[in-house]
């Protein structure tokens, strides 16, 4: 019966987006005859109606707008149409490039996404208003059972208090473990225990039943989870059984079985989607684009030092899996051999280390090193999915030997050509500040990070800056 009804919000939710983005269609149609050409007939765009739905709710449904909007607030509602709208502009651009739609003016298009952003907006805005000004009249309420007695109980007794507006009306507490003369959890009074449940079902509407126990005790529910099953009532079991630092907690289905995941990184699959198409388009856009770049580097290479074009090094990825990492050769010959043999990795970011490297360093090398050009060579590297644009800088396995436990954790995303690292001083910046920025990176991530990181490159590889 509920997902019936949460098939029916969804649907619902889905046509009223439909009726907006029309309006959003009508409207920048009207403002393109009124402000450039006035003999456009109403149905000269339509392609770009017709993808435009399926993309925006595409969008919508991967940031969880067709889902409950209870315990969500108004700052999280903003943000999530923001990145839909950003990916409906990506996914309609690239159709649009693709495709080659000329007659597509784009006046047009920029209008249509603009109006159909506020529209969508105005629309999320005003059925967060409205629902939660009728949860907090009382209407349009759950009835929550509570099973548990303990501080986690209260603590979440007290959240739900907190927030009226989730619309969640407690009926009682459950003692999980009778005979210690429990008779209160926070406001609510104990009203049975796990055998009363079925009774209470027969007197009072109950729409959830949420166990909030020590981990201890969770054998000791299966027969009141049963009794739920049997009546039809929906139970929630608090996943926060576990005291972690960093990690977080998401629960995922495998073949009917449920599982707890903790992840101390927390990007959704649909981002990383996002990300790894980025990569691969722009690494392979930059592979042909700059390939004059790669011959002439070649050549200057060749005539100017004895060596290979290219440098190759063991590198470190995702999970620690090993890979071949690409550069254009910058040092002389036998320089890596003198250069890796450091008992300390902070002494690899010392004036003296500094100054040994430079030694070794090609006089065409160094104008490479400047510019980073002798990075280009890992396009390569991003195109075949090693690594990504933006992500920690990849490691050679003999550091990473000396790594502490806590530096390890770098490894939980796919390196990167750029990183916090490389916008923040680069080699000016100590061994365990740049761990530091790693890790920041990874506690901090978002799409809209990484474009921050990648517009804050463009100047830093310009002017060279922290560059030896």
């Amino acid at each position: 019966m509920l997902k019936e009804k949460e098939t029916v919000v969804r649907r619902f939710l889905i046509f009223v987006d439909t009726c907006v983005l029309v309006l959003a269609y009508l409207s920048a149609y009207l403002l393109n005859r009124l402000i450039g050409d006035s003999s456009i007939p109403l149905l000269r765009f339509w392609l770009a109606l017709v993808f435009a739905v399926p993309y925006w709710c595409l969008a919508l449904y991967a940031n969880g707008m067709y889902q409950s909007m209870r315990t969500r607030t108004y700052l999280e509602i903003l943000w999530a149409v923001v990145k839909a709208a950003a990916l409906t502009f990506l996914l309609m651009g690239t159709f649009i490039f693709l495709l080659k739609l000329t007659f597509m003016s784009r006046l047009f298009f920029i209008l249509f996404m603009g109006f159909s952003f506020l529209f969508i907006w105005l629309e999320k805005t005003a059925i967060f208003m409205s629902s939660h000004y009728v949860r907090r009249q009382g209407l349009n309420t759950r009835r929550l059972l509570i099973v548990g007695t303990g501080n986690r109980a209260r603590e979440f007794i007290k959240k739900v208090d907190q927030h009226p507006e989730w619309g969640f009306e407690l009926l009682g507490a459950i003692d999980d473990e009778p005979g210690r003369g429990v008779h209160r959890v926070g406001r609510l009074d104990v009203i049975g225990v796990l055998d009363d449940i079925p009774g209470i079902f027969h007197r009072d509407a109950v729409d959830e039943v949420i166990f909030v126990v020590p981990r201890s005790r969770l054998n000791a529910l299966q027969g009141a989870i049963d009794d739920c099953e049997t009546e039809g009532v929906v139970v929630t079991i608090a996943v926060d059984l576990f005291d972690t630092k960093l990690a977080r907690a998401s629960v995922a289905e495998l073949d009917g079985q449920p599982l707890l995941h903790f992840k101390t990184t927390h990007a959704k699959e649909w981002e990383l989607l996002v990300k790894r198409i980025f990569d691969f388009a722009s690494s392979g856009l930059g592979i042909v684009a700059l390939l004059p770049l790669f011959l002439l580097m070649s050549v200057l290479i060749k005539v100017t030092s004895k060596g290979p074009v290219f440098f190759k090094q063991n590198r470190l990825g995702l999970a620690g899996r090993r890979f071949t990492l690409y550069k254009f050769r910058t040092m002389k010959q036998g320089a890596q051999a003198v250069l890796s043999d450091v008992a300390d990795l902070q002494a690899m970011t010392t004036p003296e280390f500094r100054e040994k490297k430079t030694q070794w360093i090609t006089p065409i090398g160094r104008f490479m090193r400047k510019f980073s050009i002798d990075e280009l060579p890992q396009l390569f590297n991003v195109f075949i999915g090693h690594m990504s644009i933006v992500g920690p800088r990849p490691t050679v396995p003999d550091e990473v030997e000396k790594y502490k436990d806590w530096q390890r954790r770098r490894f939980s995303m796919k390196p990167g050509i750029t990183c916090l690292w490389q916008v923040n001083g680069r080699n000016n910046i100590a061994f365990e500040d740049w761990m530091k920025l790693d890790l920041e990176y990874l506690d901090n991530w978002s799409l809209w990070l990484d474009a921050k990181i990648l517009m804050k490159t463009v100047p830093v590889v310009l002017f060279g800056i922290g560059a030896y």
